[in-house]
């Protein structure tokens, strides 16, 4: 497993974006994404999001940490 880097929420929604996960709507700094089959997950749009809570958004989207790395 490799380590994975600190993003911004744009660039983790953008990655997800490419697994099949889009965007529903956005209430303040926090945008919501939904993917057909899956669980829908919240995003917060800051400038850096921690490797803790990246790897909770990573788990609630049941995407591994590799899926995610060769998104980006």
């Amino acid at each position: 497993m490799s380590e994975l880097p600190i993003l911004s929420g744009k660039e983790i929604i953008k990655a997800l974006s490419k697994v099949g996960y889009s965007v529903v709507r956005q209430r303040g700094s926090h945008i919501r994404l939904h993917c057909p089959n899956k669980k829908s997950i919240t995003i917060p749009n800051y400038k850096s999001i921690d490797r803790s809570l990246l790897r909770k958004i990573l788990r609630d989207a049941e995407i591994t940490d590799d899926e995610f790395l060769k998104g980006l």
